[in-house]
């Protein structure tokens, strides 16, 4: 198994190293040529969505990545990738990969300042560890969602089919738990 790692901003790092403690290869995703519909599963990372979406069209990466996504490509996006693969962004006409029936509305909790960390159940298993840094949060979806963690009555994870997103940064934390949970979707997947 090969997951790439969207690595032009932000914090894909950390989710390399915490997939690789869990034992998977890794692909850094920084240019056409590392881009494979190959890869059993992709991870958008947390960053600055606005800057991942132009950088995602200056590298000529978008519409492979989209046409990979909307074709049953696992997707894992945390923070600013939930914001990429969300169908609608509330208050913004701005949109990327348009993948996932979510709406978010994008630094829900504030600025930098309300960055905060939590403990709270996921997929109705284990309470992990949430840390939130400028964090969304799903305000909609649609039917086939699956909601997996509710904070505060907002919800901060979910998944659709192939698709898995949170609003926390799970790869900020020792805990696999979500990591593991994105492995099983491409194992399902295959």
């Amino acid at each position: 198994m090969t997951i790439g790692v969207l690595a032009l901003q932000g914090a894909f790092i950390e989710h390399i190293q915490m997939l690789e403690k869990l034992g998977v290869k890794t692909q850094e995703i920084r240019k056409t040529e590392d881009f494979s519909a190959q890869l059993d599963g992709l991870i958008l990372p947390g960053g600055e969505s606005t800057t991942i979406g132009k950088l995602l069209h200056d590298t000529s990466l978008f519409l492979p990545i989209k046409e990979c996504i909307d074709a049953g490509m696992p997707v894992f996006g945390t923070c600013a990738g939930m914001i990429l693969v969300a169908k609608e962004i509330a208050d913004d006409s701005t949109s990327h990969f348009q993948a996932m029936d979510i709406q978010v509305k994008r630094n829900a909790y504030g600025r930098q300042l309300g960055s905060f960390g939590c403990n709270a159940t996921f997929a109705d298993e284990h309470v992990i560890e949430m840390p939130f840094i400028r964090a969304p949060y799903i305000s909609s979806h649609g039917k086939a969602v699956k909601i997996l963690s509710v904070v505060d009555g907002n919800i901060v994870a979910a998944q659709e089919n192939n698709m898995l997103v949170t609003a926390f940064h799970p790869e900020l934390t020792d805990d696999t738990t979500v990591h593991e949970h994105f492995i099983s979707i491409i194992n399902k997947n295959s």
